[in-house]
């Protein structure tokens, strides 16, 4: 189902959104933490370790000045130097300069108490291009009431990430964090199992109860520092509501208690009859009751979300229009609440998916603005199957490796599946955040996301990538019966993060045309006639008489969502609505050659081949199935290798054009794996897991050649870096041509002093 494939991600925050706070996050089962894994015999039909990979262990970090790159100097010298983050033109910027600022962020910090070893994180990201860490979890106890222990660590975090120039931004409630019982005071009807989804927006106890939590975080002194977070810049900017909302599959009658239900159709009642004199009358104009409809007590019953988006008649259209009243009044009324208290810093609404992308993504969109800046999720999982697959990966799970360069669907043997969590359109001039995202493991193209995410992230001008999830601060795999299918601190992502986080922040690709101008009115979206930019469109999903011909949108076409990898996109909410606009896309877009090429032609994707070629003046490189490219000439680089999945890509350390620069980092990866990591085929193209592995990670060895054009790159020092970064040996020859070492990650080439 469509829907469960949605939800996994939030499964996969709640069991890692409890880093910081100590709340409790669902855990195996009583006895299974000391299972051990099972022995397997190896057969000739597993898929194992023929040679070719390399342990990855990077020595202790001592922050020595001679690393070959360190990226702390991108950062302030503390977190709010220049003042709160505020929003200038649609993006971030540092209220006090009016510089603008792009985040490269983690979920995280993992689960460090101590306070010297929290600032030790921090300096550690900001090495590896981190200016941000999202804050993930409750500061509440099993019943609710606020925990002290909990909001001092988080400003334990806060106040340890600073130093390094590291912001906050705080994430304090999501309905999985939470089962009330019956006799909860604040919340009533519940059993203690099941999860309050939808309750917090039209449960005023419910509410005020919430914003206790917010007043004790924000407002509580430091032990240490006697600061309160209200007062802290530091604290970049913070989300209301995490993975809900009443346009998802989760708000429904089986998920809500009698007493919740009654309450909210109970209002849905009051609303209708201020508007037709009375729930009677609002039936009588509808012409369509239902079972739990109660004229008599003034109580109006909800509709199944696909019966709300496929038939759209009027009780439908004055349902999503109560439904969108209601979320707004909670969005505006806590944003005015935190005000009061005298936060200072950016607030965003909530960041979920719809039942219907088309029809209720825009009033899901529409339902955010209302704070600063609009926040959305997006994960690329490998159709991962077993036992508690959503938050985990263990012996006998299935799965496919699944490359998102190819655009590969989530089943093998499926269409192309054109959704990616890259796909970025900017709604209201507001900047975007996605404040979970990542490529979940085993999946082998893994290794794909940090330069994408950077690169497409640069071209739509996207303002925080918040990658998923930073559950240890040492490079392990976190072996045990079962794995984390998020880790972050692996080679193939904290590990390619130096020249994608540089790549993003600084912009060396640059922002691409401006594509699309959609111009939504209000009216019509509440009339359920939906959106020409879907979030989540897909190719497959689509008639292609409805793609729009020529520069003007009209209705009921749908625009490519091959659209987000040739430029930018906007979406505009208005009384008045307007006339919606597209660049010619044929001159980008080659279907048949299977290739997108950038308004700018500083990325060319070949879909087919599942190739990335990167050609911008301060960074280029190829990145996918290099073998396929053969040799590539960029504008002052010529790129080869036989890697069937690798990425190559020189970045300009000083901000000058690769042809003049005088410090350059050339960083290089493949593959990653678990040591011992065994396969064996499975049943309709997947693979199944047979031995998890354990540490070190293991990364398979690196071959290819680069060669730079310029006329002195003969005489350029080019110096191989361990997989730390710091100086292994210099490599005669210059830079007209370096021959790859197998196991080095990390080279540093620069131009030596007169």
């Amino acid at each position: 189902m469509r829907e469960m494939k949605l939800y996994l991600p939030g499964i996969c925050s709640a069991i890692l959104g409890v880093f910081a706070t100590g709340c409790t996050a669902p855990q195996p089962a009583r006895g299974e933490e000391k299972k051990p894994s099972k022995t397997v015999k190896v057969t000739p039909a597993l898929e194992k370790d023929t040679g070719g990979w390399f342990p990855f262990a990077p020595k202790p970090e001592t922050f020595a000045a001679n690393s070959g790159f360190d990226l702390r100097n991108l950062n302030e010298k503390f977190a709010g130097e220049n003042g709160f983050i505020s929003v200038k033109n649609g993006h971030f910027v540092h209220s006090k300069t009016g510089e603008s600022v792009r985040f490269w962020a983690v979920n995280g910090p993992p689960d460090i108490k101590d306070r010297a070893e929290l600032t030790r994180f921090g300096r550690l990201m900001a090495k590896y291009g981190v200016n941000m860490a999202r804050i993930h979890g409750g500061y509440f106890d099993e019943v609710g009431e606020v925990k002290p222990a909990s909001v001092q660590h988080a400003i334990d975090i806060a106040e340890s990430l600073k130093g390094s120039g590291v912001y906050s931004h705080f994430s304090i409630y999501f309905p999985l964090w939470i089962t009330p019982k019956a006799d909860n005071r604040f919340v009533k009807g519940y059993d203690g199992k099941k999860y309050p989804f939808a309750t917090l927006y039209f449960n005023k106890t419910f509410q005020k109860q919430y914003r206790e939590w917010w007043k004790a975080l924000l407002t509580t002194p430091g032990a240490t520092s006697g600061k309160r977070l209200v007062d802290e810049p530091a604290v970049a900017s913070v989300e209301l509501v995490n993975e809900d909302s009443y346009f998802f599959w989760t708000f429904s009658e089986a998920n809500l208690p009698e007493s919740q239900l009654k309450m909210i159709e109970g209002q849905f009642g009051a609303w209708a009859t201020k508007k037709y004199g009375s729930a009677s009358a609002a039936l009588t104009k509808w012409n369509v009751g239902l079972p739990r409809d109660s004229a008599a007590e003034n109580r109006l019953a909800f509709r199944p979300l696909y019966s709300i988006f496929s038939e759209k008649n009027l009780r439908d259209r004055d349902t999503v229009q109560f439904l969108l009243e209601s979320q707004r009044t909670f969005y505006t009324e806590t944003i005015a609440y935190l005000r009061e208290l005298g936060f200072k810093g950016m607030v965003t609404c909530s960041n979920w998916y719809t039942a219907s992308p088309e029809v209720l993504g825009p009033l899901e969109k529409y339902s955010y603005t209302v704070g600063d800046f609009i926040d959305r999720h997006g994960y690329f999982s490998c159709f991962e199957k077993g036992e508690s697959a959503e938050w985990s990966m263990r012996e006998k799970h299935t799965y496919a490796d699944r490359s998102a360069l190819r655009f590969d669907p989530e089943e093998p043997g499926k269409p192309k599946l054109f959704i990616n969590p890259v796909m970025d359109p900017h709604y209201q001039n507001k900047p975007s955040m996605i404040s979970e995202t990542t490529f979940t493991r085993p999946n082998r193209y893994r290794s794909e996301a940090p330069l994408y995410f950077a690169a497409y992230g640069a071209l739509q001008n996207s303002d925080a990538f918040v990658h998923f999830a930073l559950d240890g601060a040492t490079w392990g795999v976190k072996p045990g019966y079962f794995m984390q299918p998020w880790t972050l601190m692996s080679p193939a992502m904290v590990g390619q993060f130096p020249a994608a986080a540089l790549l993003f922040r600084k912009g060396l690709v640059s922002e691409g045309d401006l594509l699309a101008e959609v111009h939504l009115k209000i009216g019509d979206i509440l009339a359920l006639k939906g959106t020409p930019l879907p979030q989540d469109a897909a190719l497959d999903e689509l008639r292609l008489k409805d793609v729009p011909v020529g520069n003007e949108i009209k209705p009921g076409n749908i625009i490519d969502p091959l659209i987000h990898f040739a430029g930018q996109t906007r979406v505009d909410f208005s009384v008045a609505g307007g006339t919606s606009k597209i660049s010619d896309l044929s001159r980008l877009i080659d279907r048949k050659a299977q290739t997108i090429t950038s308004s700018h032609k500083q990325l060319k994707l070949d879909y087919g081949a599942g190739t990335l070629l990167i050609n911008a003046p301060g960074a280029q490189g190829i990145s996918g199935d290099l073998a396929k490219l053969g040799k590539v000439e960029l504008a002052d680089l010529s790129v080869s290798s036989e890697m069937s999945l690798g990425h190559m890509i020189a970045v300009s350390l000083d901000g000058k054009p690769l042809s003049t620069s005088t410090k350059i980092l050339l960083q290089v990866m493949s593959e990653e794996k678990n040591s011992g990591f065994e396969t064996e085929p499975a049943e309709n193209g997947l693979k199944r897991i047979v031995s998890l592995g354990q540490d070190p990670w293991s990364v398979k060895s690196l071959t290819g050649s680069i060669g730079f054009k310029r006329s002195d790159a003969k005489s350029l020092k080019v110096t191989a870096l361990d997989h730390s970064g710091y100086p292994v040996s210099v490599i005669a020859g210059g830079a007209a041509m370096i021959r790859l070492r197998p196991t080095t990650l990390y080279y540093l080439i620069e131009k030596p002093a007169n």
